[in-house]
């Protein structure tokens, strides 16, 4: 099996969360390979940006997903580990980078995007890291 490290952003604007829709008809959070001697954190504010134009900063970790699946081009499996920041947008402003790879793509309340979610792991991420975010902003 081949073995990717990744990192990703769920990303809040106010009381909303980014996500966009890729081109397998699935809604998910900005994310991508981590390059060699990058740290995780650092992937991840470089992939939010070239996949969304979206400037943010990190608040802190907000765990750990993993995905399996059989690369139809690799003729192989492969388990991508992804590192999730919790992230804040410095606006609502963004431009999908990719459009052959994403179609759409907006800040939704989070009651919106839990729906919205393909992947229940990411739903779960998403209800976490929304509550974090939350007592985060009443401690500023």
């Amino acid at each position: 099996m081949l073995l990717r490290d990744c990192a990703g952003g769920v990303i809040f604007f106010e009381d909303k969360v980014f996500l966009f829709l890729n081109e397998k008809n699935e809604w998910v959070m900005p994310k991508g390979l981590i390059q060699e001697n990058e740290n995780p954190q650092d992937a991840a504010v470089r992939r939010v940006f070239e996949e969304t134009g979206i400037e943010c900063e990190v608040i802190e970790q907000a765990g750990r997903t993993y995905y399996e699946f059989y690369s139809i081009t690799r003729q192989a499996p492969v388990c991508n580990r992804i590192a999730w920041y919790i992230m804040q947008a410095k606006s609502s402003e963004f431009k999908i980078a990719e459009p052959e790879k994403f179609s759409k793509g907006g800040f939704f309340s989070i009651e919106e995007a839990v729906d919205m979610v393909t992947y229940s792991q990411d739903k779960s991420l998403l209800l976490q890291s929304y509550k974090r975010y939350q007592n985060i902003k009443k401690q500023d």
